[in-house]
């Protein structure tokens, strides 16, 4: 007895043109170049997601940087600061304090002035 696969290539076909949509040219129209700009995309999207934590790192620290400069210090003194001073709040966080609540953050750099002092 001989196995009929047309349904299941349909469906496996249809399936990746299904998530070809939206892509220019053939990409979203011819099966072939749709499979291998699947596949192509599923790299961009895997790099992707390790580019997004070094920007968001990088936009922290810029954030940080720029309200520290503001109280007088650089970025690098202020995070050795607030290290001795036993402070240990994230760069993610920071920026946030930095952004939404400048006098507490004009306290933290007081605090780590305070422990670079001593």
């Amino acid at each position: 007895m001989r196995i009929k696969r047309a349904v299941n290539a349909v469906k496996k076909r249809r399936k990746i043109m299904k998530q070809a949509k939206g892509y220019y040219a053939g990409k979203h129209s011819l099966y072939r170049v749709a499979k291998q700009q699947l596949l192509k995309s599923g790299q961009y999207a895997y790099v992707g997601r390790k580019q997004k934590k070094r920007d968001f790192r990088q936009l922290w620290i810029a954030r940080i940087n720029a309200a520290a400069r503001l109280n007088g210090m650089s970025y690098s003194t202020l995070m050795h600061g607030l290290k001795v001073a036993g402070i240990n709040l994230n760069r993610k966080v920071l920026s946030e304090i930095a952004i939404c609540d400048p006098k507490a953050f004009t306290s933290l750099c007081e605090d780590a002035k305070k422990a670079l002092a001593k």
